[in-house]
């Protein structure tokens, strides 16, 4: 048996889950606008002390790659790589937008989150596995590829994108779904560990700032990350 502790930090949400390889022991999603980087290492202390929980008990860290917000996802992933470095236990990156799929839904499922601007993050599954890559994309051209499909059903950050689904895709279903730490944690057991030194966030798209900096620094050869 596998203790695993998961951890979502991707979104506006903040979900956690401690499983016992498949079964959950315990979860916690909270949905308050609260800083991530206030609440994160508390509420995974509570979860761990209502199990009568130890560090040293836990032995795989699964955490939400990315997409999504950028400091949530760098939140997320510097405390999953600290806690899995000094527990010395397994690291392992899931997709964010996999982890707002229900369980059980046919055909194609297109994950998304609101990347503003009429833009999403947005992935493209069947049967739990991605039929195309990831991608930051406009919402017109996620109809446009979802057309393609028989059935098919939007989740996650979907409330604003409604209208447009009603006008493009008339047969479509959509589900409002908030992330699942159990369903991540689920994921990553399946998975194999990563390089807890070189993982990195997946975040799609560049920051605002460095799209910035890179319109008046083509030339120079230096990278944003460098330069800063």
């Amino acid at each position: 048996m596998m203790k695993v502790l998961s951890i979502d930090t991707s979104s506006q949400a903040l979900a956690l889950a401690i499983l016992d390889d498949t079964r959950l022991l315990a979860e916690m999603t909270l949905t308050i606008k609260k800083n991530h980087s206030i609440t994160l290492m508390p509420a995974i202390e509570f979860l761990m002390t209502s199990l009568d929980l130890m560090p040293k008990d836990l032995e795989r860290i699964v955490v939400a790659e990315g997409p999504g917000s950028y400091t949530g996802l760098r939140m997320a992933v510097a405390t999953a790589k600290t806690l899995a470095h000094t527990l010395k236990i397994d690291l392992v990156g899931v997709s964010s937008l996999q982890a707002l799929i229900p369980e059980e839904v046919a055909g194609l499922v297109v994950p998304i989150m609101d990347a503003r601007r009429n833009h999403v993050y947005a992935g493209f599954y069947e049967n739990c596995r991605a039929v195309a890559p990831e991608a930051h994309l406009s919402f017109e051209e996620v109809l446009e590829r979802a057309k393609k499909a028989t059935t098919v059903t939007f989740v996650g950050e979907v409330t604003g994108f409604v209208e447009q689904i009603k006008a493009s895709l008339p047969k479509a279903s959509w589900q409002e779904t908030l992330p699942n730490a159990y369903h991540l944690g689920r994921l990553g057991l399946e998975l194999p560990p990563v390089s807890i030194h070189d993982f990195v966030p997946n975040y799609l798209k560049r920051v605002e700032a460095e799209e910035n900096w890179l319109k008046d620094h083509t030339e120079d050869g230096q990278s944003y990350i460098k330069r800063l």
